[in-house]
């Protein structure tokens, strides 16, 4: 079981919860770094440093950009990538709020081209919900569950396309789950499809402000 980590608070706030995460880098499939809801406006020295530990110890490292969903500008979006790879060296990209319909599939292949020009060796996809099938073969992983583990256990389908692709190709993001829950959680993804995960103890409006339990407590990576 491989672990997605977006951690998503500043390393002068919290540079425990980074050493951890620098120690711990060789267990997780994948870091986000997400300096400012995407790279920001200028370089931020905390997260290049940061950035540059994680990439020593091992760590994949994915840049944030959102798309809001097909609204944002396709040019936008591009220079945040451009940005993530100049400054803080990313390998791929983490594209998070990424359309799930089938109309929006002709625009979401364009962008995963142009992040692959751009060098993006890893692609993740982020809907936060089962997209039409076409999305799932544009990526490398795609979160196909994004929501509150109250919802995980209670509300979660999974169609049957998702069983012609590997479990590695899909990631599950589940908040809220109690810490002594958090390896149940790991568990259930793997028995889902998922075999990438990110089960965090946080709530809303930022749950992913700590380093998930599975990480911190050793449960999970190995499962």
């Amino acid at each position: 079981m491989s672990l997605l980590i977006p951690l998503y608070v500043h390393p002068a706030e919290d540079p425990g919860a980074w050493h951890r995460l620098i120690l711990s880098a060789a267990r997780t499939y994948a870091v986000v770094l997400n300096p400012a809801s995407g790279p920001g406006e200028a370089p931020d020295p905390a997260f290049t440093a940061a950035a540059r530990a994680l990439a020593a110890a091992g760590a994949r490292l994915l840049g944030y950009v959102d798309t809001d969903y097909g609204v944002r500008d396709r040019a936008e979006i591009v220079e945040d990538m451009r940005r993530h790879r100049e400054w803080y060296a990313v390998e791929g990209c983490f594209l998070d709020r990424v359309t799930a319909d089938p109309a929006g599939l002709p625009a979401c292949r364009r962008l995963v081209r142009d992040m692959r020009r751009l060098g993006a060796g890893t692609v993740a996809l982020n809907p936060g919900v089962h997209p039409a099938p076409g999305y799932a073969r544009l990526a490398d992983l795609t979160v196909t569950f994004e929501g509150h583990w109250a919802t995980y256990v209670s509300a979660f389908t999974r169609p049957g396309w998702t069983t012609r692709h590997p479990p590695e190709r899909f990631c599950h993001l589940v908040y809220g789950v109690p810490e002594a829950l958090v390896p149940l959680a790991v568990r259930t993804a793997h028995e889902r499809g998922a075999a990438v995960c990110g089960p965090v103890s946080g709530e809303p409006p930022n749950p992913w402000g700590a380093l998930s339990p599975a990480l911190t407590g050793g449960e999970g990576a190995e499962n």
